[in-house]
């Protein structure tokens, strides 16, 4: 994905080295370390960043600017941050050898950066990534398996080790025009669309198959016998777990809190297996 054309000129421009962009990826594991509610993850970005400042900018006052500089506002997922690191590193490299660079576009770029970048992280990362790892390690795990936890680590760490490391080099090599090599060619739009609908698929598997909820209620004697679980299960499989999915994620929605809603759950739970409806 990354031309000869670009790697030639990031080779030949001068004093980022490659042991400078793995420091960088060493650097931006700890990004929600120290996370705050006014600007979120800027002081991680800061320290990301400072062993390439002080060998870009050799006079103390260019580096306390550039210091400041990146103490705006910063927040996206944190797995991809290097691609956004990488490009600001390319940024304030050139920056520092070209004194009529407006350093405000610096600024610009993270921006418009965050928002996009965030979408498909999210949506990647957390919403199916996250679920088929956790998918994965829990029916092990259920079944006592040691394998459960281990694969759950590995199914999501690989994949999100390996794209810091790869976004850390591509965002420097390809530098401010990743952006819009991105967005001309609809890769944006299309990876989120994806990653959305992988993860519904993931969390409604998960749904009909590790929410195990139903009624031992029968009607009639006999061969006349009926139970109401086959009545339900003729009307839709699994209709009681997507029923209670739906009111979780309702009540989630309204901002009930995760605590309340599973003592809610317990309590409901027990209620019922004692009168004989669960």
């Amino acid at each position: 994905m990354i031309s000869d054309k670009d790697r030639q000129q990031a080779e030949t421009t001068g004093l980022v080295t490659a042991r400078d962009l793995r420091r960088v990826f060493w650097r931006s594991f700890q990004m929600e370390f120290s996370w705050n509610y006014e600007r979120q993850m800027n002081l991680a970005f800061v320290y990301t960043l400072i062993p390439v400042l002080k060998k870009l900018y050799s006079r103390k006052e260019d580096l306390a600017e550039a210091l400041k500089r990146h103490l705006a506002f910063f927040n996206t997922t944190p797995h991809i941050v290097t691609l956004i690191l990488g490009i600001t590193v390319a940024m304030e490299e050139k920056n520092s050898q070209q004194k009529e660079m407006d350093a405000s576009s610096i600024d610009n770029v993270k921006a418009s950066l965050m928002g996009p970048l965030a979408g498909i992280g999210d949506s990647f990362f957390w919403g199916t990534l996250r679920l088929i790892a956790t998918g994965i390690g829990t029916s092990l795990a259920l079944k006592g398996n040691i394998l459960g936890p281990i694969l759950f680590l590995l199914v999501f760490n690989v994949p999100h080790i390996l794209a810091r490391w790869f976004f850390t080099r591509w965002g420097y090599v390809l530098g401010t025009g990743v952006l819009q090599r991105i967005q001309q060619s609809g890769m944006m739009e299309s990876l989120t669309y994806g990653a959305s609908i992988i993860g519904l698929m993931v969390v409604g598997a998960m749904t009909a198959s590790m929410i195990d909820i139903t009624i031992p209620i029968t009607f009639g004697t006999g061969e006349a016998k009926t139970h109401v679980q086959d009545i339900i299960n003729d009307i839709m499989p699994c209709l009681l777990p997507l029923i209670s999915f739906a009111i979780v994620y309702w009540l989630l929605g309204k901002k009930v809190k995760p605590l309340t809603i599973i003592g809610g759950i317990a309590l409901v739970g027990t209620f019922g297996s004692w009168i004989g409806l669960f």
